[in-house]
């Protein structure tokens, strides 16, 4: 991808790697540098890169798609794992299952229902540093809320044990080429 686009309002953003908030004034040129699980990594003119959600898609001037609603049906763990792959590392073009990110899944009745269930998830991050850990983590709570059955979604951030490449999937490694 390699069209440069103005954008066309200024827009918030998430500075890679650090996590840090900011506004990329209207105008700025930005190049889209991959465009996974509905979000947009981006390079803009002023330096660095950044992370723009698929609500700002109009700044970049595209079509925003729609949030994720709802889903119908029974509850699954499998739905909760779909629902992981959809989350996507901004810097590798790699979902955070296939990458080796996600540690453990866990699903626990809620007290006082049949049907209710907490979902917790354990993931880590490629580098502990990673200022992205709270974003990831959210998008992927975002995206476990909405299945049916779950009344509470949590992800939590972990250390150990320690990432590393022999963590990632014969599909990741596919994608990336190694």
């Amino acid at each position: 991808m390699d069209d440069f686009i103005p954008l066309k309002r200024a827009v918030e953003a998430t500075q890679i790697p650090s996590g840090t908030a900011v506004t990329l004034p209207e105008g700025t040129i930005i190049t889209i540098t991959q465009s996974l699980g509905g979000s947009y990594t981006v390079h803009a003119s002023t330096g660095g890169l950044y992370r723009i959600v698929s609500q700002d898609a109009d700044a970049l001037g595209l079509e925003v798609a729609a949030q994720p609603t709802m889903t119908e049906g029974p509850f699954s763990e499998e739905l909760v794992w779909g629902a992981l792959r959809e989350v996507y590392d901004p810097e590798i073009p790699v979902n955070i299952v296939d990458l080796g990110l996600v540690y453990e899944l866990s699903v626990e009745p809620v007290a006082d229902s049949s049907e209710a269930r907490k979902v917790t998830v354990k993931m880590t991050l490629t580098a502990p540093g990673c200022g992205m850990g709270p974003t990831l983590a959210a998008e992927a709570r975002q995206r476990i809320s909405v299945l049916p059955g779950v009344a509470e979604a949590d992800v939590i951030l972990v250390w150990e044990p320690q990432w590393s490449p022999e963590l990632i999937s014969p599909a990741g490694r596919a994608k990336l080429g190694i």
